[in-house]
């Protein structure tokens, strides 16, 4: 994929080795029991959630938001959606308390997320998360799930944005202590996870799992030179050989 052997893999947290869609289904469904319409289909609300039209998270990753800021536009625009009433500053610190509980509670890694850990350590393959929430509570989250063997070696709290910048990308590989050309990035999404780490130099791989879209990637986002395409993490090392 690079031209050279990759020696070390970085990883996204979110949905490549923890199953934030699901942990997001089981808080959405209890907050909307108790502040949106009756009858709305589970899937509606993860869709809408993860779709974030505004792209109030991905304002965040650019520093442009507090994750505070880019949470309560995203609740409000939850509410308007689906008949829920909007919230000022108060009745939304009740309403994130709540949230926040039940994602948590929500928190699972994937099945495959563990032997694929004890594969790397047995290929000899150092590896490190990058990620797009700030690393100590990505640190939490792999601990809730098992995972707290891997090292959160940049948030979005080191630079103040988050993927796509090359620079946490580049940062991830120095703390490796390899060049990016030696290494390959694993997440879900193809654009500011594999597309953006193959443009920082480093190998892409899109991890893109059965029903797991977010409903926006096109079909010829992994056909970008230096990326590739994977249906789960057993499949990775495979594909890197």
């Amino acid at each position: 994929m690079t031209g050279g052997p990759i020696r070390g893999l970085l990883l996204d947290v979110d949905d490549t080795l923890v199953d934030t869609r699901g942990a997001f289904r089981h808080a959405l469904v209890r907050v909307g029991r108790d502040y949106l319409r009756d009858g709305i289909d589970p899937e509606e609300l993860v869709q809408f959630w993860r779709a974030d039209r505004s792209g109030w998270y991905r304002a965040h990753t650019r520093g442009e938001l507090t994750h505070r800021e880019q949470r309560q536009r995203r609740a409000n625009e939850l509410h308007a959606e689906f008949g829920g009433d909007l919230m000022d500053d108060d009745a939304y610190d009740v309403w994130d308390e709540g949230f926040e509980r039940y994602f948590r509670e929500g928190w699972r890694a994937f099945d495959d997320a563990v032997p694929f850990l004890d594969a790397l350590v047995e290929a000899g393959i150092p590896y490190g998360a990058v990620t797009n929430a700030a690393s100590a509570y990505q640190e939490l989250k792999l601990a809730a799930c098992g995972l707290e063997r891997v090292e959160v070696f940049v948030g979005v709290d080191t630079f103040g944005v988050g993927k796509p910048d090359a620079r946490v990308f580049v940062e991830g590989s120095r703390r490796l202590g390899l060049e990016p050309g030696e290494v390959a990035y694993v997440g879900d999404e193809p654009d500011i996870d594999a597309g953006a780490a193959a443009a920082a130099g480093l190998a892409g791989v899109w991890l893109d799992r059965p029903g797991a879209r977010r409903g926006t990637h096109e079909e010829s986002a992994p056909s970008a030179a230096g990326v590739m395409r994977v249906s789960c993490l057993d499949e990775v090392l495979a594909a890197l050989r």
